[in-house]
């Protein structure tokens, strides 16, 4: 019997709109019903995930956020990481060589350089306001309460990223998880946060086993935690790659994929 579902949004629970269909909508109402947990586990910082939360009624479950590097549950934080502020700029640096565009998140607070159309489309998602201003203020502002931020995100042409992507693997692969949540976003977080590692410290907060879990993703940054669950299901519309480490393929996002997936294999 599962006792867990642990979904991924954009590309997975979501449709290509960023909304939600009706059939999605009722399945996770059907699990609620069964004292299943749920839960959102996304690239997305904290509050963009609030109105999806909402919207589905999981106000009771843990959310994980920023690829795992920030969970909390009824309000409270159960997990944070953060990367160093020396590693952070030493990447902000590298990143100047390319054309690409970081953008820095703490919690529930976002930073930018500049204001831009991939700012302006983040801002659609999210309800807290970014912060513009120059990198070395934010940076002095962490230096100064001793933190730094739970994710850097880099937004780039699909080949721009790859090329960051092998770079910085290869400067600091033993202190960052670095993945991409689609062609053209590379998500960059402590190594001891991840969508896996969410997972873990979840089911363990919970005394769930692995075997009754269930991981639904569709991009290379949910590929660890859709191997590692007790049955994994990666969306139609995944990469080859995604799709071979789980148990099951599921239709596409924009065609039901969660609930059809979800009704038959807990054959409601």
């Amino acid at each position: 019997m599962y006792k867990a579902v642990f979904i991924d949004l954009d590309g997975t629970l979501l449709k290509s709109d960023h909304t939600i269909s009706e059939a999605t909508f009722n399945i996770i109402q059907k699990l609620k019903e069964r004292n299943i947990l749920v839960v959102l586990v996304s690239a997305r910082p904290f509050s963009a995930m609030v109105p999806i939360v909402e919207e589905i009624g999981l106000h009771n479950s843990p959310v994980a956020s920023h690829n795992g590097a920030y969970i909390s549950g009824n309000g409270k934080k159960i997990f944070s990481s953060v990367i160093d502020v020396d590693i952070t700029t030493r990447i902000h640096k590298q990143l100047q060589q390319y054309n690409a565009i970081p953008i820095y998140y703490e919690q529930l607070q976002w930073f930018s350089e500049f204001q831009n159309s991939s700012t302006d489309y983040e801002q659609k998602i999210t309800t807290v306001p970014v912060t513009i201003q120059p990198f070395n203020n934010t940076l002095q502002n962490w230096q100064y309460t001793n933190t730094g931020p739970n994710k850097i995100q880099v937004i780039a042409k699909a080949i721009v990223i790859n090329e960051i992507q092998n770079d910085l693997k290869e400067q600091f692969s033993n202190h960052l998880t670095i993945s991409t949540s689609q062609s053209t976003y590379l998500e960059i977080v402590n190594i001891e946060a991840s969508k896996l590692n969410a997972v873990k410290l979840l089911i363990d907060r919970y005394n769930i086993n692995r075997e009754e879990t269930i991981a639904i993703g569709d991009n290379f940054n949910d590929k660890e935690m859709i191997a590692f669950a007790g049955f994994g299901i990666a969306m139609g519309n995944a990469p080859a790659e995604v799709k071979a480490a789980a148990n099951y393929i599921a239709d596409t996002n924009n065609n039901d994929g969660v609930a059809k997936a979800l009704k038959k294999l807990m054959m409601y």
